[in-house]
């Protein structure tokens, strides 16, 4: 399906499956960071099954339900901060090697009247200092945002500030992003190659969605 990317003034993008093939790479990371800090694999499990059941939400609700629910702890910020401190050194080497999103480039000089800016479930200083070192960050002119603050929270603060012009676009590949999406008032595509999501298409048709397979696919 062509999509009309010429009417917006901003396009905001989703992070992990849609710019980064990195859904299995933080996948695999919560695994490790439970095992890491002493869980069993069915515990480990759990966490990764809230995970992947709670795309693009931040990871610092994760293991606060995680610690409450699974481990019946208190979820002290010193107990959440040990599992981020965890997770992060998990995460790092994985980022900085997973594919990057072909045709960015072209998708650029195509939408070039428009403000890019990348919305993410993932730690905001995280994902700026990975897309500095990948050289992507040039491409986001429009800022690098993500967690602690949740997408509405993001979306409602750049929209009042005037900073997220309208009509925009918003492009990712989770439930919540399309939520996200729709509470703020943007278009919405979900691109299916690279999500968790396991029932996109039941869903993507029941909410009457727009989906194509990979960022590429908006030039075709």
């Amino acid at each position: 399906m062509q999509i009309e990317l010429t009417k917006y003034k901003s396009i905001v993008f989703d992070c992990d499956g849609v710019v980064l093939d990195s859904n299995i790479v933080k996948t695999d990371a919560y695994f490790r960071t439970a095992k890491n800090l002493g869980a069993t694999d069915a515990q480990a499990q759990a966490l990764v099954d809230y995970h992947v059941r709670l795309g693009g939400i931040s990871r610092y609700h994760k293991f606060d339900w995680y610690l409450r629910e699974v481990l019946h702890q208190p979820a002290t910020a010193e107990a959440i901060q040990t599992f981020l401190d965890e997770f992060s050194r998990e995460l790092e080497v994985g980022l900085m090697h997973c594919p990057v999103a072909k045709g960015l480039d072209d998708l650029r000089t195509a939408t070039s009247h428009a403000k890019w800016m990348i919305l993410s479930g993932g730690d905001q200083q995280e994902i700026r200092n990975l897309f500095a070192k990948r050289d992507l960050a040039r491409y986001f002119e429009g800022g690098l945002f993500g967690s602690p603050d949740n997408k509405d929270t993001v979306l409602a603060r750049e929209q009042a500030s005037g900073h997220l012009q309208m009509p925009a676009l918003f492009i990712g590949d989770s439930k919540y992003d399309y939520e996200a999406a729709t509470r703020a008032g943007l278009d919405f595509v979900f691109l299916s190659d690279w999500t968790e999501v396991a029932d996109w298409q039941d869903y993507c048709v029941k909410n009457s969605i727009t989906t194509l397979p990979r960022l590429s696919s908006l030039l075709t």
